[in-house]
């Protein structure tokens, strides 16, 4: 998972969206109790705008005054409310009405006291706010700045919208940094079309990675190099995968890694991450990356083109796809080192038992409600906070509806059938059967351990923190048990009290797990070589 938007953290899994949650929600569907006007806001395009825009309209408002940018923090759930609204070809100069208490996060406008607060408008030209935040493409409003405001009293408040984001300027410079890194010998960008998927889509679509090349590489050698195939959490994307891509090159440059090339796979979608599942919803990417994009790759780059030549890592929803991969595909790769991976046993579905009678993601059968985000002890969100606002932000690239989409059967309407009743939490047991059969993992290795068991013997390493922030350390002990009983010489290391988003660190090195797992999957390639860091 992730989560919390790539621009806040670095981003990883679920549960990279989930830090972006809020706390003490009401339904999203807010509705006006008796005696309660609803709160309009007004949102005008710029005459200065040169065509009409469309998309999803968020208003974010909170309390103070001052700031250049109104938007809610992982880290103060309870402080920013958000209301949306969708719009079709709102033309320069044009304006429309929102009434901010039909669609609502975390509670009703209307429920607010007068005070002192501040407001900004974004329009989600493309629908992907719920994967990576505010977009380069986006119309944003300056902050509009409310002094002695009273809820549904006065004149509405309006908001224009009248420029695009601006850039991170620390993010634009790194970014131009890697590409400037980015030159021949050191990493190449691959776009890939791919038969399978593009068949399935009917349009397009490409694989993406960019090759990161161990020092000394020469294309016209004769030295092949065993081969890491990496991807990102919920939230990751192209050029954050290069950019991590180079970290790991310039540890290879100093020493502290063995020389190896890593594939670093884009694994985003318009609809969330797809994990490189072979999914009805969203394609057979699994299929296309091992049978088309690698055989690519191997008659392109001096790679050792062996299973125990071929490796995987990745971290949260990436800690699964490699996890899944391995599992569905033992023949192709020579093991996995998969870290803080989303749920592999759905017994434990960061928290819920998804298997229970009556199961329920929002409550605990003792009625109380179920975490999904924690920091340093403390509850930060729950699973229904999470979920309430994902229907705010739109129902398309959240971290929920991202699971629908790799592992649901599809609907009668075309889309993903859903996993639990938004409204109430209640799980859907025919769609968990459907999940369990295909894609909890747990029970795939016990199910087919007969004929894939001798493949995947010693050849899962997990590594997890104990106080990880979204609960994945109790999915992994459940998975683990199963591996044991199995006698499947899986490998789970539990961090203590690291999280999420600190698991890499060694003393002081951010990245320091990184040469542990590159030693021991050169050991698995190349056995024998005594690889000692410099």
């Amino acid at each position: 998972m992730p989560t919390g938007r790539q621009s806040r953290f670095p981003r990883s899994s679920l549960l990279a969206i989930c830090a972006v949650l809020a706390c003490g929600c009401t339904h999203g569907q807010a509705t006006s109790e008796p005696g309660h006007a609803h709160v309009f806001f007004r949102v005008q395009a710029a005459s200065a705008i040169p065509a009409p825009i469309s998309g999803r309209l968020l208003i974010f408002l909170k309390q103070g005054s001052g700031d250049n940018e109104v938007e809610n923090s992982e880290f103060r759930p309870s402080d920013t409310l958000i209301t949306a609204k969708e719009i079709h070809d709102l033309a320069p100069g044009a304006a429309v009405e929102v009434d901010a208490d039909q669609l609502a996060y975390p509670k009703a406008f209307y429920d607010l006291a007068a005070g002192t607060y501040e407001a900004q408008a974004v329009l989600d030209v493309d629908h992907t706010y719920n994967y990576s935040g505010r977009g380069s493409q986006d119309w944003v409003s300056g902050v509009l700045p409310m002094p002695n405001w009273s809820p549904a009293s006065g004149a509405e408040p309006t908001l224009t919208l009248d420029h695009h984001p601006e850039v991170n300027p620390r993010q634009a410079e790194m970014l131009e940094k890697a590409r400037d890194e980015a030159k021949p010998g050191a990493a190449q960008l691959e776009e890939f079309k791919s038969p399978l998927l593009t068949r399935f889509w009917g349009h397009p679509m490409k694989i993406r990675a960019w090759i990161v090349l161990p020092p000394g590489y020469d294309a016209r050698g004769k030295t092949a190099y065993p081969t890491a195939y990496w991807t990102h959490g919920f939230g990751g994307e192209i050029d954050g995968a290069l950019t991590f891509g180079l970290r790991l090159r310039r540890r290879m440059v100093d020493g502290k890694m063995p020389p190896m090339i890593w594939v670093m796979l884009d694994e985003s979608i318009p609809e969330g991450t797809h994990e490189f599942a072979d999914s009805v919803n969203n394609g057979p990417w699994g299929a296309a990356l091992t049978t088309e994009f690698i055989p690519y790759l191997e008659a392109h780059y001096r790679m050792d083109a062996r299973k125990d030549g071929r490796l995987l890592n990745g971290h949260s929803s990436g800690g699964w796809a490699t996890l899944q991969l391995e599992v569905n595909y033992p023949n192709v790769f020579g093991g996995t080192w998969s870290t803080s991976p989303d749920p592999s046993d759905f017994h434990d579905f960061t928290g819920p038992d998804l298997y229970a009678p009556n199961a329920n993601v929002y409550r605990k059968p003792d009625g109380s409600p179920w975490p999904i985000f924690r920091d340093k002890g403390k509850v930060i969100a729950t699973f229904e906070q999470l979920a309430r606002l994902e229907e705010v932000l739109g129902p398309y690239g959240g971290q929920l509806a991202s699971f629908d989409w790799v592992f649901s059967p599809k609907g009668k309407d075309g889309s993903p059938e859903p996993m639990f009743d938004r409204t109430t939490g209640a799980v859907h047991a025919d769609v968990v059967a459907y999940w369990r059969d295909h894609y909890d993992l747990a029970h795939i290795v016990e199910t087919y351990w007969a004929e894939r068991g001798a493949a995947l013997k010693g050849r899962i390493h997990v590594f997890v923190g104990t106080a990880d922030t979204f609960y994945l350390d109790g999915p992994a002990h459940k998975f683990e048990a199963v591996l044991n009983r199995l006698g499947a010489d899986a490998h789970f290391t539990y961090i203590p009290d690291r999280t999420h988003f600190d698991l890499y660190r060694v003393d002081k090195d951010q990245g320091g797990l990184f040469d542990q797992i590159g030693a021991e999957m050169y050991a698995v390639a190349r056995p024998g070589s005594n690889w000692k860091p410099r």
